[in-house]
């Protein structure tokens, strides 16, 4: 079963044209750089950015090449990003295959994020509207400031939820509110619409992530990536933030600052995960989402276009119920 097929209805031919020019984008007759861009594109994924950006478009319009172009700078930055952050985090697989720092090395990976984020300027470019480009190089400084946000949150001793609300709120929901802000802009939605599209876009990026911090604390191949692993590379994100705080328990808090100190071995990243699952964390970021559904959901209310309407609805339920 395809959930996902409902969500697609609506924009099944502004989605076929996204994707031919998303495969154009990736490609080149050099022989390790469109090596490099053919796994990048091969790797496939869901489009669920882009359809983002084309189902706010349709709610307040009709998409077109400005929309088109539009999620097309948004996608290919995004890529940038992940390919450098595969670098900087010493990543070997992205989902479940291959990083391309893994494939090449972190020259390489450097150079073809480079080349992709350059490639992401020049199609928003094409939108010809100067406030969706000003947006889209906004969103560029904000994920760069999240990354260096998150680091600066690793080497700190401070351990709270707010902490971790302002990485969240750049690294992966400032990109989910920049499709849906984009997205009103393509077809020229008033202000107040474009303020709402974005706050409804910001929201559903912070389930997005907190859904994918709920994955470190159980096995998957699917995911790609083993328990417990945002700890070891220094993180610690809000399941284990609660239990830490509702506990006060302090041989756990001297493991959570092993964490921070990059000092934790394997068998106390199992002790912390079990604390963890035992001590409700998974429970209190579940009722976290579900508080933030009932916000995204008085957002899609709006929406007049019955077909657009249950596909937003689709779409938040799979970002709240996905299992990689």
């Amino acid at each position: 079963m395809d959930c996902l097929q409902d969500l697609r209805t609506p924009i099944e031919k502004e989605l076929q044209d996204f994707t031919v020019l998303f495969r154009e984008s990736l490609s080149h007759g050099d022989g390790m750089l469109n090596d490099a861009l053919s796994h990048i594109c091969n790797r496939g994924g869901k489009m669920m950015r882009p359809m983002l950006v084309m189902l706010i478009a349709k709610m307040f319009g009709e998409v077109d090449s400005v929309t088109l172009n539009g999620a097309l700078g948004l996608e290919l930055l995004h890529t940038a990003s992940l390919v450098h952050d595969d670098v900087v985090d010493d990543s070997d697989e992205r989902r479940g295959q291959a990083s391309v720092n893994a494939l090449f090395d972190n020259k390489v990976s450097i150079l073809v994020g480079d080349y992709i984020l350059s490639t992401a300027l020049y199609y928003v470019a094409q939108t010809h509207h100067l406030d969706i480009v000003s947006h889209l190089a906004h969103l560029g400084r904000v994920l760069s400031e999240g990354e260096v946000k998150q680091l600066e949150n690793i080497g700190s001793d401070d351990i709270s939820e707010e902490a971790y609300y302002v990485v969240i709120r750049h690294k992966t929901a400032s990109l989910f509110a920049a499709c849906a802000r984009i997205g009103a802009m393509s077809v020229n939605a008033t202000e107040s619409d474009v303020l709402a599209a974005e706050s409804f876009g910001e929201t559903l990026g912070m389930i997005f992530q907190i859904r994918d911090d709920i994955f470190d604390y159980f096995p998957s191949n699917e995911v790609g990536k083993p328990t417990g692993n945002d700890m070891l590379e220094g993180k610690l994100t809000l399941p284990v933030i609660h239990a830490l705080l509702q506990t006060g328990d302090e041989d756990m808090m001297r493991l959570a600052r092993a964490v921070k100190a990059h000092t934790i071995t394997a068998d106390e990243t199992k002790r912390l995960v079990e604390f963890t699952l035992r001590s409700g964390g998974i429970e209190y970021a579940e009722k976290k989402m579900d508080m933030l559904k009932r916000s995204a959901l008085d957002f899609i209310a709006r929406c007049a276009d019955a077909q657009v309407r249950h596909a937003l609805e689709i779409y938040l339920d799979y970002v709240i119920t996905r299992n990689k």
